[in-house]
């Protein structure tokens, strides 16, 4: 496999659990930060943009998804994808503990 596949796995799941949080919160009808509020990342979005960036992780994640095969066959490859999604969910968990106190 190509050495930008595997990079390709690992945004898959940093895209893929990323989607989570935008799109359960919009979904909920709760506003929730993303990278379009004033200022980016720390101010609230509405649920709909929220959704909207929920599906735009999916289809990015889903696109990396299939451009990086990752399968059950290629272990690494799949450690890889795993890999991007603790990264990303412990960032975020990190970043958005105050988030009350914006």
């Amino acid at each position: 496999m190509e050495w930008y596949l595997y990079i390709a796995d690992f945004f898959a799941g940093a895209f893929l659990a990323n989607t989570v949080p935008h799109f359960v919160h919009g979904i909920s009808g709760n506003k929730f930060p993303t990278p379009f509020a004033d200022p980016p990342g720390k101010g609230l979005s509405s649920s709909t943009v929220n959704v909207m960036w929920g599906l735009f992780n999916l289809l990015i994640g889903y696109i990396l998804l299939k451009v990086g095969h990752v399968n059950s066959n290629n272990s690494f490859s799949l450690m890889l994808f795993f890999a991007g999604v603790i990264v990303i969910s412990i960032q975020l968990s990190i970043h958005f503990r105050h988030k009350e106190d914006r």
